[in-house]
């Protein structure tokens, strides 16, 4: 046999090979692993893998739009080159929606310093222009290249924006830097003369984008564009004072107003300040928060094809998601012996994700005899400093690990080996973490607020029987919590049978994003010009 070395240079071409057969349940019929340890040098999550850049065709039930149209996205994050939550996600999965249905689509990106370039297939300098920054004209490259199947446009300034090793949390004002990506953006499709139909942007970060566009580019070359802002999260407004709205070129004081974009909030405060946010929302054509449940991009997120995993599973065929179990608990040193349900939070841990429930599950999960995995960070320093000295008290044991990051590939092993995936936020527009859980046989414990009210319905409710997919509380409280949690693991527990045919029927649940295209095609078509 080869030097083990030697084997694990072998994972990325998915030649796993045994070292370690003791404990490995017999009837996987998947041949030989590589078995990970908490001790390798190299943590099992960061080998290297085959590209994920696959360029699957578009499925062949998907019908094609009959009035097509140029939608071009821009956006501060995109999965999975540019992510830190799901605002990527919902970018890349709306995007290859649309392009499944026929329409042109691109998406237009800052080309941080921190992307992984060989992520990106066939980039390419396109144009070399200059755009407006506080008095000056900032030299510019555009790029053209694809990702994940998808055309991207990425701008990079020649300053020093968008520098740094994470997407967010440089040296520079990233609130200027926004300011100025959302006019590159438009600067670039006037010198191209690029006009599409329709100019999607998202989040506050690119909420000067609807101002620039209607109190400036509208009156020069680009007529035909019409403006859709999505809203993925009001925590963030983008406050913004009148002198830094003013860097893009734009005089702040005119929309220094209630009726423009003052922010509500400092209203009397000196100074009063302006939110990007409501400034977005009031100068688009069509807003979208609540009302189109999002998707889940069904090519990234796929149990039967997904390069991270150590064997691939799906409703039909589901032994390959015990091996993903079997791997997570080998590579992070918890109890593999006996069956006992895994559960799997995978989060920002700010408030809106219910943070006191959180911590309650990881103690109640351990009094259940079951073992949990937490997998975020926050921005915030002292939520940080909790969860640190968390994972301190609980990660020296065999039943809960506390893993204060993020990494995409582990995301994707870790819902995988879930046999509960916990989504316990106090408030929740749709969520995306129930969906991907319940794509790769996760039954999720969620609370019912928002999108995961309107995606998972409780198995114990007779009022939900053909629906039921999943385990509900309603309550804040600990105890709510305790109800849900409770319930699912009696179930995994006492009635395998019935637990698996929920595994096999959230698997099967179509969360793809074609049914939220169709919404957003409504929209767009409902404002476009000719």
């Amino acid at each position: 046999m080869p030097a083990i070395a030697t084997m694990k240079s072998l994972a990325f071409m998915n030649k796993w090979v045994v070292t370690e057969k003791l404990g490995c349940p017999a009837d996987f019929g998947f041949g030989e692993l590589v078995w990970p340890t908490p001790g390798d040098e190299i943590p099992f999550w960061k080998n290297k893998f085959p590209s994920r850049d696959a360029s699957p065709e578009a499925p062949a039930e998907i019908e094609k739009d009959s009035n097509l149209m140029h939608i071009i996205h821009i956006t501060a994050e995109m999965a999975p080159i540019a992510k830190v939550g799901g605002l990527g996600d919902v970018v890349t999965g709306l995007a290859r929606a649309c392009l499944s249905r026929g329409h042109t689509v691109d998406i237009m990106l800052p080309f941080y310093e921190c992307i992984q370039k060989q992520e990106i297939s066939d980039l390419a300098l396109i144009t070399t222009y200059n755009s407006y920054h506080d008095g000056n004209w900032v030299a510019t490259n555009a790029y053209h290249g694809v990702v994940s199947s998808i055309p991207v446009i990425f701008i990079e300034p020649s300053n020093q924006f968008f520098k740094g090793k994470n997407v967010y949390g440089g040296s520079y004002n990233e609130l200027e830097a926004y300011l100025f990506f959302s006019r590159a953006c438009l600067e670039w499709m006037q010198v191209t003369g690029v006009q599409p139909d329709i100019i999607h942007v998202h989040e506050w970060q690119i909420g000067a984008l609807p101002l620039l566009y209607w109190d400036m580019y509208q009156s020069l070359s680009l007529k035909k564009p019409r403006i859709v802002l999505t809203i993925h999260n009001m925590e963030h407004y983008g406050e913004c004072r009148q002198e830094q709205l003013s860097k893009c070129g734009l005089d702040g004081s005119i929309y220094a107003s209630v009726e423009k974009a003052i922010d509500d909030r400092t209203i009397g405060h000196n100074p009063e300040r302006l939110s990007l946010l409501k400034g977005g929302i009031v100068y688009s054509n069509a807003v979208v928060y609540f009302g189109i449940l999002n998707g889940i991009d069904t090519v990234i997120w796929n149990p039967a094809t997904d390069a991270f995993l150590p064997a691939k599973f799906h409703a039909q065929k589901p032994e390959g998601k015990k091996i993903c179990k079997y791997y997570i608990q080998k590579g992070l040193g918890l109890k593999s012996e006996g069956t006992v349900p895994l559960v799997v939070c995978i989060t920002r841990l700010v408030a809106q994700k219910g943070l006191h429930l959180i911590t309650h599950a990881i103690k109640r999960a351990e009094e259940l005899g079951g073992q949990m995995i937490l997998l975020g960070n926050s921005p915030v320093h002292w939520v940080q400093k909790d969860f640190e000295d968390l994972a301190n008290l609980h990660n020296k044991g065999t039943s809960t690990r506390i893993l204060l990051m993020y990494s995409e590939e582990l995301s994707h092993m870790l819902y995988a080996a879930a046999d509960i995936v916990l989504v316990p936020s106090i408030y929740e527009p749709c969520g995306l973490a129930q969906m991907i859980g319940m794509r790769y046989g996760a039954v999720p414990v969620v609370r019912k607020t928002g999108g995961l009210a309107d995606t998972v319905f409780d198995v114990d409710d007779p009022s939900n029987h053909e629906k039921a997919n999943g385990f509900v509380f309603e309550g804040i409280d600990e105890g709510s919590l305790n109800w849900a949690l409770d319930r699912a693991f009696r179930h995994f527990i006492d009635k395998p049978e019935e637990w698996n045919r929920i595994v096999q029927k959230v698997m099967e649940n179509d969360n793809s994003w074609n049914n939220a295209a169709g919404k957003y095609m409504e929209i767009y078509n409902s404002i476009r010009v000719g």
